[in-house]
């Protein structure tokens, strides 16, 4: 066995089996740029090393190995930069949408076990993954609407292909699904009970596989039964969030008296009106995007949350301080109301302002 790193990221060689468990348990392993960069050189590394075979993904909880996966990125970080003007906000932006893509396209499995708290960033460190594995404990989704930002890290490329609607639900709500709605969905491709983990874990890192294929074959061998039915209202779902515009989507559901409706409306209210209008049309560009496409498009995104508008009068910034600073939970939306949204601000989010050719994400392919 090889220590490589240890500290927030711990990067260990076992045998042919290269292991990661993020260890920032305090803060349920939300994604420093340190972090970033260190995901992404063992990564590296371990893509050129012709003695690893797979590579393993797990999360410390607060008592132990498992029980959380990754919170996201560090959100409290994000409003110190952006009030700072502090560089380090691109750069983090820059390398972890560049992570993404090296995980969604890694030559060898990769294999993420998202046992407890899976969002946002977390899920940009997942979802490219060759076997996605959730248990009893996950709780996924992408909030991003709750801060004022939009579901990032490829958030639209993944949602954008779930079954029917069901991306422009999870991107508007942020809802939080359990482990059959994430199979339901498509953001997960087996179940293993919590459990089981440390013992499955420890049998990776002590038998000798002969290939790649091998160890993923021997994951998926150990996948339990669950019940998946189909996503909750889905029909309701499909009927609302196929509607062209997020006005419309709104009026239908507050026209409703069903508690599904009334519940799903009463949350979009609480969003931040403007990003719902951002949201929407990124999934829908996104479904006619390639990867690399779609995180340079996002990469244009997060500058615009940042620098559209001054930093005071940021929608992300204020989510933020909201929801983790100031912790009041009473965010000043601007607009305040879905209905008082200029489009003509919502398309400037899609206007790049890099030149050809000088864009962050511009070697991606």
């Amino acid at each position: 066995m090889s220590d490589l790193l240890t500290s927030d990221v711990v990067a260990e060689v076992h045998g042919r089996l290269a292991c990661i468990t993020l260890n920032r348990p305090k803060a349920l392993n939300a994604l420093s740029l340190d972090m970033v960069r260190q995901l992404t050189r063992v990564l590296r590394q371990w893509q050129d090393d012709p003695e690893i075979l797979a590579v393993v993904i797990r999360g410390q909880g607060k008592e132990g190995p498992f029980g959380a996966f990754c919170a996201g990125g560090d959100i409290r970080f994000f409003h110190q930069a952006a009030l700072a003007q502090d560089d380090a906000l691109s750069d983090f932006f820059t390398e972890e949408y560049a992570l993404n893509h090296l995980i969604h396209t890694y030559s060898k499995p990769y294999i993420a076990f998202m046992d407890g708290i899976v969002m946002g960033g977390g899920m940009g460190i997942s979802q490219g993954a060759s076997l996605r594995v959730v248990t009893e404990r996950t709780k996924m989704a992408m909030p991003e609407t709750n801060i004022g930002l939009f579901p990032d890290v490829g958030g639209g490329y993944f949602l954008s292909r779930c079954p029917g609607a069901i991306g422009e639900y999870l991107g508007l709500t942020g809802h939080m699904m359990g482990a059959a709605e994430a199979l339901s969905a498509h953001l997960a491709d087996g179940f293993i009970e919590s459990g089981r983990l440390a013992n499955i874990w420890q049998k990776l890192i002590s038998t000798p596989f002969e290939t790649g294929q091998a160890v993923e074959h021997w994951v998926r061998s150990q996948f339990g039964r669950l019940e998946v039915p189909a996503f909750p209202a889905r029909a309701q779902l499909d009927a609302v969030f196929t509607k062209p515009t997020v006005l419309e989507m709104i009026q239908s559901l507050e026209s409703a008296s069903d508690a599904w409706s009334q519940d799903t409306a009463a949350v979009l209210r609480q969003r931040s009106p403007l990003m719902l209008h951002v949201v929407l049309k990124q999934i829908r560009k996104a479904r006619q995007m390639g990867l690399a496409d779609d995180l340079r498009m996002e990469r244009d995104m997060v500058h615009h949350c940042f620098h559209l508008r001054a930093t005071s009068a940021s929608e992300t910034v204020e989510g933020i301080r909201a929801l983790a600073v100031d912790k009041d939970h009473h965010p000043r939306w601007q607009p305040s109301r879905i209905e008082e949204v200029d489009l003509a601000e919502v398309d400037a989010f899609f206007v790049t302002p890099w030149p050809v050719g000088a864009h962050p994400l511009a070697s991606l392919n």
